[in-house]
């Protein structure tokens, strides 16, 4: 009996895990990205440009400039902030290096 409730508890304990990971479903379509190239010159070499996103701050969406970010290591590719479509709503996919 006490082997059964502690299995329950971890598969509980897991689930709930799972769920605080998932991703928050935005019903309000974000507005169309504003396209603005780099501003100014790389401050070096090893710097690349990171397109901005709009932001939903749980009531409305702002936007976030880009800005430049040093390359985390040779042949490294930036791949900007983005809205998915996911059901009825929207979720947010954070820029990333691949």
């Amino acid at each position: 009996m006490r082997t059964i409730s502690r299995s329950i508890a971890v598969a509980l304990l897991a689930l709930v895990s799972q769920l605080s990971l998932a991703d928050t479903v935005i019903r309000v379509a974000p507005p169309a990205p504003v396209h603005v190239g780099p501003i100014g010159r790389a401050p070096g070499p090893k710097y690349v440009w990171t397109e901005g996103y709009y932001r939903w701050t749980g009531a409305k969406y702002v936007w976030v400039a880009g800005r430049w970010v040093v390359l985390p290591r040779p042949g490294a590719v930036w791949v900007p902030a983005h809205w998915i479509r996911q059901g009825p709503g929207w979720v947010f996919v954070p820029g990333h290096w691949r």
